[in-house]
């Protein structure tokens, strides 16, 4: 970790959450023209996005410059003393001595433009995918942008503003903000319901600091999932997993919630907390936890809680398509692991290092995961739990999104 940690002057989200992506029928539907399904891979460190094919080999199909407006963005931040503190802060604490130029992105409903959250320079722009031109730029509340996620329609995209404790809500094409709500302290993952009825937004707090010892936690900040009407936005709910934790005697793991899933019904939510090597089972109906699962410990693996990236033990999950495996990304243990949902067993540890988030193959068939330490995405077989594929891509790939682009596209950018 770096060591400067800027604490409450820059709070900031950890990079990766959950495998949430625009239904491909959406895309074609939307547009008459020939499109292609993909997957977006965001090099954060590098200011790039690599566009692999969605299943089979997922051979390398383009790649897109997400900072083409690198230099005006620059000369915006160096001429004013706070921005400058806010992209230093970044660098030295959640970017662990790197600029974050891409958190998450996510393809328009008709393959023309991805849109991109850029949190060095705390904003979400619209990339066209024939040019590599900006169609639109919306600077986020406060001096942060992180996870995104997009309506089941493909015409909205719910941004965090970590900083702000806020998320915006923007018309996917426009840029135009539509709604916003307040969150928790440090916005992280958003999560739309399949009906497209409503907004999960997870709150982690603080995960700069070295406060990390049990007894500190309370340090971290207001950490809950805020759940709001997706046309409202108007806030439904509040569900302060601190309570359900504690009401199984788990009074000293951390209630930050990072990635997590829905179960295909949307009856179970499945997410990991700072600091913990496994995964909950979170009933919807009956408000509770129902299931702990830890997973195996990496004996090289330290036990100080300060050397994991930004509070992350274990960071990315993912869900096959019927529900039946589940797929876990073990950052700081350096493995992945596919989980039978039934029975809760792991299969293989499959090595890798750093994996940062974990995905689902255009078919369905794969969990991908990118290796943040090694600059490559792999793919896991979900039936058998075994490496299939891994694939060369840009510096510290984070998120990994489902897409579409042009038929016969060949990227924008190097």
């Amino acid at each position: 970790m770096a060591a400067f940690r800027p604490g409450h002057l820059c709070a900031v989200a950890a990079a990766l959450v959950l495998s949430v992506t625009a239904p491909a029928t959406t895309a074609q539907a939307a547009s008459g023209a020939a499109l292609r399904e993909v997957l977006f891979v965001g090099n954060n460190w590098e200011g790039t996005a690599d566009v692999i094919k969605s299943t089979g080999d997922f051979a390398k199909v383009g790649r897109i410059n997400v900072i083409p407006d690198k230099d005006a963005r620059m000369a915006e931040i160096s001429a004013d003393p706070i921005k400058w503190i806010y992209f230093t802060a970044i660098r030295n604490g959640v970017g662990e001595g790197h600029d974050q130029f891409v958190d998450d992105m996510y393809s328009t409903p008709d393959g023309k433009s991805v849109v991109v959250s850029r949190p060095s320079f705390a904003d979400v722009v619209s990339i066209n995918l024939s040019t590599g031109a900006i169609n639109w730029r919306f600077p986020v509340s406060g001096y942060r942008s992180d996870h995104m996620a997009v309506s089941p329609d493909g015409t909205r995209v719910a941004v965090s503003a970590s900083t702000a404790n806020t998320v915006h809500v923007l018309d996917i094409n426009t840029g135009k903000q539509v709604g916003s709500f307040a969150t928790g302290d440090k916005p992280h993952e958003n999560i739309f319901t399949k009906d497209g009825k409503y907004i999960y937004n997870m709150a982690i707090g603080d995960v700069n600091t070295d406060l990390d010892a049990p007894w500190l936690d309370w340090t971290k900040g207001d950490r809950h999932i805020t759940v709001v009407d997706a046309t409202t936005y108007k806030q439904v709910k509040i569900i302060d997993m601190r309570a359900k934790l504690d009401a199984i005697g788990l009074t000293d793991y951390s209630d930050a919630v990072r990635p997590a899933v829905f179960s295909p019904d949307e009856s179970k939510l499945y997410f990991q907390v700072s600091f913990f090597n496994g995964f909950f089972e979170y009933d919807l109906a009956s408000d509770s936890i129902t299931r702990t699962k830890t997973l195996p410990k990496n004996p090289a693996t330290s036990d100080d809680r300060t050397t994991y990236v930004n509070d992350s033990r274990h960071h990315g999950l993912s869900m096959s398509p019927d529900g039946s495996k589940l797929c876990v990304a073990g950052t700081m243990d350096d493995y992945a692991t596919v989980v039978n949902r039934s029975t809760l067993q792991e299969g293989p540890l499959v090595t890798a290092s750093k994996p940062y988030w974990a995905t689902v193959s255009g078919d369905g068939k794969d969990c991908v995961i990118s290796e943040s330490g090694a600059d490559q995405v792999t793919a896991i077989d979900f039936a058998t739990g075994q490496k299939v594929v891994s694939i060369p891509v840009g510096d510290h790939p984070q998120r990994v999104r489902l897409g579409h682009v042009a038929a016969d596209w060949t990227g924008t950018g190097s």
